[in-house]
């Protein structure tokens, strides 16, 4: 009776030690499944190669005319990205080259500042900005709106955030991998970015995420920025010289940003003098224009920001939090660009100041980057110098971009 007792239990306990054995081993080898970016692609339009070489003519890009080769279809895709910890959707817009042979290379195209809703790039083809022309010359193109714009408009946009200005930008990229692969389209593992203004910012945040994180598995084949502000601390210097700035927007657009994005909340009278606290969310609801917000704010800092602020400001020792965020967020700390990259900066921009990217580029260089040049445009101005930086940036991307084989 004790031996057939005995053998029960050990055959108890062998069961419940061999499928036990069996339950961890099987939750070991389970896969975990690949996290799928895209969420849809809606086709706008389709454009002939002639009524590109037409939009390229009539908003200033004469010049590359003769890179437009291929029909294109253009889609507004909707993507997750991520947010304060979660999941969001957000959008941009997808540019397919037609009748392309072999695989394609992927380019990201990053817009400059906007205030309004209606000029992110998913609003095409209003809202037009020459980088679409790349599809036509054989890429696969993306143009992120940005979170804050499009189908994440309800978020306040994390200006000048390098963690969210570059996962707007690799996420939309991944989407638009995933859509290659669900519509049988062939990529190659070329990837190029390009943008100007806030865009060039983006730009240089996203390739520093990927050459530092090699979990996206991207590589970036070459980078072109234009007129970003890469130093927010160099930037903060000037705001504190108290001198007139012309554009009083941009640094109400980024303290707002700052306050939000990082969830600091504090109460808008603690960053500006009345009445322009109270005129914040009127002024960036996402309808007025830059020109209407600089019309209606100083231009002397001393008159816009709130004087405890702005006095702390000056100090070594205050408002430290908010100096910490500009040293995290300036694409000059902790990083060597690796990847061929070129920074565009017009000589006489009042808006990005030219010495802001000459710094950035010394900065870089002193660190120890090879792949790196400098391209002042000579009596540029922040608007006039994107057509000679993509004059430039078109014949060298082609120089890098495999041929498609046959």
């Amino acid at each position: 009776m004790k031996k057939n007792i005995l053998a029960s239990w050990l055959l108890l306990l062998w069961l419940f030690i061999s499928t036990g054995c069996q339950h961890e081993e099987a939750k070991a080898v389970a896969p975990t499944p690949e996290k799928d970016y895209l969420v849809s692609a809606k086709l706008v339009t389709e454009l002939p190669q002639a009524i590109l070489q037409a939009m390229a003519d009539n908003r200033g890009f004469p010049g590359i005319k003769n890179n437009i080769k291929n029909d294109v279809q253009v889609y507004q895709v909707t993507y997750l990205t991520t947010y304060q910890g979660k999941d969001i959707q957000a959008s941009g817009l997808m540019c397919v080259p037609k009748n392309v042979t072999g695989a394609m290379p992927i380019l990201s195209g990053q817009h400059g500042t906007t205030f309004e809703q209606q000029a992110a790039p998913t609003n095409f083809p209003a809202t037009f900005s020459g980088f679409e022309l790349f599809a036509s010359a054989g890429y696969l193109t993306v143009i992120p709106d940005y979170i804050g714009y499009g189908a994440s408009k309800d978020i306040f946009h994390p200006y000048y955030n390098q963690q969210y200005s570059a996962s707007a930008v690799i996420d939309l990229i991944k989407a638009a991998q995933s859509y290659a692969k669900k519509n049988q389209l062939q990529l190659n593992e070329q990837l190029f970015l390009v943008g100007y203004s806030e865009g060039g910012y983006v730009t240089l945040a996203a390739q520093k995420e990927i050459e530092t994180n090699p979990k996206h598995n991207l590589t970036v084949t070459a980078s072109a920025s234009g007129a970003g502000g890469y130093d927010l601390v160099d930037m903060l210097a000037e705001v504190k010289s108290g001198k007139p700035y012309p554009n009083p927007s941009y640094l109400a657009f980024i303290l707002q940003a700052f306050n939000s994005a990082n969830a600091w909340n504090r109460p808008l009278t603690e960053l500006f003098k009345e009445p322009y606290a109270t005129e914040m969310p009127k002024l960036f609801n996402g309808v007025a224009s830059a020109g209407a917000i600089n019309r209606a704010l100083p231009k002397e800092p001393e008159k816009l920001f709130n004087a405890e602020f702005f006095a702390n400001l000056k100090k070594e020792d205050g408002e430290l939090i908010f100096k910490k965020a500009l040293v995290d967020n300036s694409i000059v700390t902790n990083w060597v660009p690796q990847s061929p990259t070129k920074i565009y900066q017009g000589t006489a921009d009042a808006v990005v100041f030219y010495q802001n990217s000459k710094n950035a580029y010394d900065t870089f260089i002193a660190a120890g980057a090879k792949n790196l040049e400098f391209i002042p445009i000579q009596g540029g101005t922040h608007g006039s110098s994107i057509e000679p930086m993509l004059m430039s940036v078109i014949p060298w991307f082609q120089s890098l971009k495999q041929t498609p084989k046959e």
